[in-house]
């Protein structure tokens, strides 16, 4: 039996986030927003979760509004970087300094593939997850796993870039390589989700748009934020002159009162774990609730 075709590759994706640990703080301005956006989301849920997984923390900039959030429960962060987590741990230990709310809270952080979580069966009350999945080969098993972590009750909350992202600067290269990530629409998202057995997935999206001075300036964004392309199919060598010409001329076509657009496709989903309606060997679980006698 042949090995499932690879499109992402996790060495790439690893290199490219460990070289921008020390700049992806400023330069994660889209982040930040997106996470933030997130957080607004969580007002309209109830939950209390003892145990919070931050899937993808990069450096750590949601544990410290989400510690906030949920005051009473344990916060964990994982990551497939662990030259991001080291400069994660870095800055929390000086907030440790200058907040007293954060004093005290010494959040694990865990290098850790996405697909194999180093976490008990059902031990988390909420995944939460930032623009995480597009690193990541395949979703569906990395749904399969966050449906594992989680208790009955659990709530997945998740943010990913669709397939509208960047899509200006695929449309001006023509030289048949990826130069972007490999984007999953919503409406596959949602049926990964109930494949997995989640219940009541809810999905929406947005779309953002960035404006630059000059493509330089996009090119070091995405440099800085770690987000280069990391698919198998990218160019593994320099661009010619001229076909590096022609994708200039092709999107400086696209500006606008002197400013180049990026567009960024933002879906946002969340769904619940159920109880389980069948055992694992297959057969049908059959629940009867005591009813009290009149």
């Amino acid at each position: 039996m042949s090995a499932p075709a690879q499109f992402v590759d996790p060495r790439q994706v690893r290199r490219n986030f460990a070289r921008a640990a020390a700049t992806y703080d400023a330069a994660a301005v889209l982040q930040r927003e997106v996470g933030s956006r997130m957080l607004e989301r969580l007002d309209y849920v109830r939950i209390e979760p003892q145990r919070v997984l931050d899937l993808g923390c990069g450096t750590g900039a949601s544990l410290t509004a989400l510690q906030e959030r949920y005051p009473q429960a344990q916060l964990i962060g994982a990551d497939l970087s662990e030259a991001m987590l080291r400069a994660g741990r870095g800055q929390r230990s000086r907030l440790r300094w200058l907040l007293p709310f954060v004093r005290g809270n010494r959040t694990p952080l865990l290098a850790a593939d996405a697909a194999a979580l180093p976490l008990r069966h059902g031990s988390l009350g909420l995944l939460w997850s930032n623009l995480m999945l597009q690193w990541v080969d395949d979703p569906l098993p990395v749904f399969r796993e966050m449906h594992r972590v989680l208790e009955v009750g659990g709530l997945l909350m998740f943010s990913a870039f669709g397939p509208d992202t960047l899509r200006e600067l695929r449309a001006s290269f023509g030289d048949g390589y990826a130069h972007t990530q490999r984007f999953t629409d919503m409406h596959d998202f949602g049926d990964m989700l109930v494949e997995c057995g989640f219940s009541d997935p809810v999905m929406d999206m947005e779309v953002l748009t960035m404006t630059y001075a000059s493509l330089d300036d996009l090119f070091r964004d995405l440099r800085r934020s770690g987000s280069a392309c990391a698919m198998l199919a990218r160019a593994h060598g320099l661009s010619g002159r001229r076909a590096w010409r022609e994708m200039r001329e092709a999107y400086a076509a696209l500006a606008r009162d002197g400013r180049l657009p990026a567009t960024f496709e933002v879906i946002y989903g969340h769904a619940w774990k159920a109880a389980p309606k069948k055992t694992e060997d297959g057969r049908a679980i059959v629940r009867f609730e005591r009813q009290r006698a009149r």
